[in-house]
């Protein structure tokens, strides 16, 4: 499984530019805002594929419904899903996975259709966040290694995490974000998401726990094409320790937020100076995005 070992892998070197600041554009009300609500997206083969809308924010404001998705791999959606999502209006996609990621699992869009797909070619195994010798790890270490990936990304992934935000301040929603599992470089960019519109960090932190009940039965009906030496060296590791590396575990999200809180100026202040959020671009996220 090439996407469980590449959570923290490395990202291209260019920054995004920053839009310039306008008054806020008006995004469309889509069908997904009108219909029913619900987290969890009604797709045969979705993997973890969920609109961040309905959460409160501290001052009292709610995140809009249908405008902001976190998902896993798209390459199991069926003719019929993507038909739903259509409808649903997507327009962007940041793929947050490495360029052996997205060849043994493709996104479905047939060429020329669909959201335009934002991703860099990176290599996950090689920039050594989890060792090259995983047989002898313990369920202990695993998690332990999690942990510390998970301030890493912060890092890592920063220029993709600023170019979604790029996006949405463009007004460029409804937007999805992926990893394979949508669970670590997709929840630390929930995490972000959620923290800049202003919801409070508990909300955030359960957000992201939500995987551990939306993720195995996808998993378990999944036709994936994972990386085949990196299936079977996955596979060959003992099941606690498959344990560790698959679950969202609270002390993995947190371990993030306790590099937000000492960074100077907080949460905040790492997305103004690593997300190029000032307040005005704060200011007009939340107008577009929270009702």
């Amino acid at each position: 499984m090439n996407w469980r070992f590449s959570a923290g892998a490395l990202l291209g070197l260019a920054l995004i530019a920053q839009p310039a600041i306008h008054s806020p554009a008006k995004v469309p009300v889509t069908p997904a805002a009108r219909a029913a609500h619900q987290r969890l997206l009604p797709l045969e083969g979705g993997r973890n594929f969920r609109d961040l809308g309905g959460y409160r924010t501290a001052d009292g404001r709610t995140v809009k419904w249908g405008l902001l998705f976190r998902s896993g791999s798209m390459v199991n959606l069926t003719a019929g899903d993507l038909g739903y999502l259509n409808k649903l209006g997507i327009r962007t996609i940041c793929d947050y996975r490495d360029h052996n990621e997205r060849k043994a699992e493709p996104t479905p869009w047939a060429e020329g259709t669909g959201p335009a797909v934002f991703a860099d070619d990176y290599d996950g195994m090689s920039i050594g966040l989890m060792p090259k010798d995983m047989s002898k790890i313990t369920p202990e270490a695993a998690a332990k290694m999690m942990a510390t990936s998970y301030p890493m990304m912060l890092k890592t992934f920063a220029p993709q995490y600023k170019r979604m935000f790029a996006q949405l301040l463009a007004g460029q929603a409804p937007l999805a974000f992926n990893c394979s599992a949508g669970k670590d470089r997709t929840g630390v960019s929930a995490a972000l998401l959620l923290t800049a519109l202003g919801v409070p960090r508990e909300t955030v932190i359960q957000d992201y726990l939500l995987t551990n009940q939306y993720l195995p039965a996808a998993l378990a009906k999944a036709k994936t094409r994972p990386s085949e030496a990196t299936g079977k060296a996955f596979m060959a590791l003992p099941p606690a320790v498959q344990a560790a590396f698959m679950k969202a575990d609270r002390a993995y999200i947190e371990a993030a937020f306790r590099a937000l809180d000492a960074h100077r100026g907080g949460a905040m202040g790492y997305l103004k100076d690593e997300m190029g959020l000032d307040k005005p671009r704060i200011a007009k996220l939340r107008a577009l995005y929270l009702d």
